[in-house]
């Protein structure tokens, strides 16, 4: 293997047979003892770690000066809601996946399911196609999908069979058809999560299987003192307008609850912010994120929060107390050792793929978590929720899966805003290059 002499900071696009040498980076391990290993070195060959060390004088075929930058475990957003590619088109798709990428993403679990994304799945590990890896959810199990509980039954046979990584529920099971499929699902060792029916509840679907709770649903619900969330016309959006009528006390039991039977939580707090919260459609439209995605994407995203707002279902004073109530809900859940997964729910309304991602870290610090604990909820959680030990922690033996960026992420978490570059796939991917993608991605969609 010939050495090159050039040592440069931009390396462009190269492929996954290449070895690298990262030089003078500080590593961000994730642990309290150690939190930063200083002035080291990775070597990277095959896609894989393959050593780590401060003197480390090995051949590479490309050397990538790191000059005291840190380097960090690549990022996840734990509820994509992945586009489908229509009639074989995945132009769209391909843009996703590069916003992902330029904001540090190299996982994602999508939550809406279509064959498409299988397909996706394969042409980004091939290497067919630049993304992050991969969690496929199986089409949507709900009160319309699901004609029975056989019927639930034949589905998530279906769809573990098809080679999805997960089952997505949603909203208007009843409890026969949840109970068929959670049964099916421990048959089938498929995962399953998503939101809490009405007519099962926070409880059950935590007794009887769920992997993840989406959106912190159900915990008001279940502390509510009467059932008038049934009433939907009343509650408003996830019961939004009983918030204060939750029994705060019965909080602790339900995150024990959570806690015992090892159930994640995927809050997405930023979604409930832009979509359901008091900043006006009007003001949200014209961040600049938005240029990102097509034009009529935002205008029917500013219709959608529009219509809320004309209903008087977003004043101020109902969304409040709302929002700091979950606040209060995910800090309980994270100081009693939950398992949090970084999600913003994108795309989806006002959330751009990506750049909500890095929303979504300031909302979960204004809540009032740790940022090393921030950084696990979009990396090492992941890999322990999945039950994989091949990414997660930069450590020899796993994939090269990891960010550079200039400052300290645990005294900045804002500079993961501006990577200097990172690895996925086993591939090296440079600023230059990500400012490329999202320039012809800003260029399409004027």
């Amino acid at each position: 293997m010939r050495q090159l002499l050039l040592i440069i900071l931009l390396l462009p696009f190269t492929t996954p047979a290449q070895s690298f040498l990262v030089k003078n980076v500080n590593i961000v391990t994730l642990s309290t003892e150690n939190p930063i290993l200083s002035n080291q070195s990775i070597l990277v060959e095959n896609g894989k770690i393959q050593s780590i060390g401060s003197n480390l004088e090995v051949e590479a075929d490309s050397i990538i000066e790191g000059a005291g930058k840190y380097v960090l475990p690549g990022l996840a957003e734990m509820h994509s809601h992945i586009p489908n590619a229509e009639n074989g088109d995945f132009s769209f798709l391909e843009d996703v996946m590069w916003l992902y990428l330029a904001n540090g993403v190299t996982t994602i679990r999508g939550m809406i399911g279509h064959p498409s994304h299988l397909e996706l799945k394969e042409r980004i590990k091939s290497g067919q196609m630049m993304g992050p890896r991969i969690f496929a959810a199986g089409p949507s199990l709900n009160g319309n999908s699901v004609e029975s509980p056989q019927h639930g039954r034949q589905l998530v046979h279906e769809q573990a069979d098809a080679g999805y990584d997960h089952l997505k529920i949603h909203p208007r099971l009843s409890m026969e058809k949840f109970i068929a499929i959670a049964e099916t699902a421990k048959e089938k060792n498929i995962m399953i999560g998503g939101h809490v029916p009405l007519d099962v509840g926070l409880e059950n679907v935590i007794l009887n299987g769920f992997h993840s709770v989406e959106h912190l649903d159900g915990y008001l619900e279940a502390m509510l003192p009467h059932e008038d969330y049934k009433n939907s016309e009343k509650a408003g959006p996830f019961s939004m307008n009983f918030s204060q009528d939750a029994d705060l006390s019965k909080l602790p039991e339900l995150v024990k609850l959570t806690r015992e039977n090892n159930v994640a939580v995927a809050p997405t707090m930023t979604l409930f912010e832009h979509f359901f919260g008091y900043l006006p459609a009007s003001e949200l439209k014209e961040r600049a994120e938005m240029k990102y995605l097509p034009k009529d994407q935002i205008v029917k995203w500013a219709e959608q929060k529009q219509r809320l707002e004309d209903d008087g279902i977003l004043a101020e004073e109902k969304v409040k107390p709302f929002l700091s109530l979950r606040d209060q809900i995910l800090m309980e859940l994270y100081e009693a050792d939950v398992l949090i997964l970084l999600s913003s729910d994108s795309p989806q309304v006002f959330n751009v793929p990506g750049f909500a991602t890095h929303r979504e870290i300031k909302s979960m610090k204004n809540a009032g978590m740790k940022a090393v604990d921030i950084l696990k909820s979009g990396s090492k959680n992941v890999a322990q929720y999945f039950n994989q030990d091949t990414f997660g922690e930069i450590v020899v033996g796993k994939d090269a899966d990891f960010l550079i960026v200039r400052d300290n992420p645990l005294e900045k978490l804002e500079t993961l805003e501006e990577l200097e570059g990172l690895f996925v796939g086993g591939n090296y991917i440079d600023r230059e290059r990500i400012q490329s993608e999202l320039d012809r991605i800003e260029e399409k969609n004027k």
